[in-house]
C-alpha cells in the first residue's frame, strides 16, 4: 500500500482530487462529492489531534479491523461507515475541498514527525501505518467518484 507520507503518493492524491468538481457523480454509495470531501477530513482530524469524535477504545475493532486500515488489500465498495463520520447533510464541495486541502498541507508539513498520538478507537499506529491508512482511505473515496 502506498503511503501519503511518500511525495509521489501525496502528489497523486492531490492531482486526483483536482479532477473532481461539484458535479462529479458517485459510482457507488450514498454520499455526494461534497459529503465525501467532508467525510475524508475525519481521519486527518483524528491523526492531527483536532477531534476525537467521542471515540472510545474498542478491542473488537483493534482485533478484527485495525490491520485492514493499512494493509495492501483495497477496500470493497459500499463498506459501512462509522456513525461519527457519516455525512447526511448537504455539503458545499468547494468549501469542503478547501478544508480537506488545508488538512493535507498540515499533514504534509508534519511528515518528519515520527511519534503520533494514539487513535482514540484503535490505539497506536506507527508513522508508516498512519501514512498507509490515510492514503488508503482517500484512494477508496476518490475511486468512488472515478478519480
Amino acid at each position: 500500500m502506498k503511503s501519503l507520507f511518500d511525495a509521489d503518493a501525496y502528489s497523486e492524491i492531490r492531482s486526483r482530487m483536482d479532477n473532481l468538481n461539484e458535479n462529479s457523480e458517485r459510482l457507488w454509495g450514498k454520499m455526494s462529492v461534497g459529503q465525501m470531501m467532508r467525510h475524508c477530513q475525519g481521519p486527518f482530524n483524528i491523526m492531527l489531534g483536532k477531534n476525537d469524535y467521542g471515540m472510545k477504545p474498542n478491542w473488537l475493532a483493534k482485533v478484527f479491523f485495525k490491520k485492514s486500515l493499512y494493509n495492501d488489500k483495497i477496500w470493497r465498495k459500499n463498506l459501512p461507515t462509522a456513525k461519527f463520520l457519516k455525512e447526511t447533510e448537504p455539503r458545499d464541495f468547494n468549501q469542503e475541498k478547501a478544508v480537506l486541502e488545508e488538512l493535507l498541507v498540515e499533514f504534509e508539513s508534519r511528515k518528519g514527525q515520527e511519534e503520533w498520538n494514539p487513535h482514540p478507537g484503535f490505539g497506536y499506529f506507527t508513522k508508516e501505518q498512519w501514512g498507509k491508512m490515510q492514503y488508503k482511505h482517500l484512494d477508496h473515496h476518490l475511486r468512488q467518484f472515478g478519480a
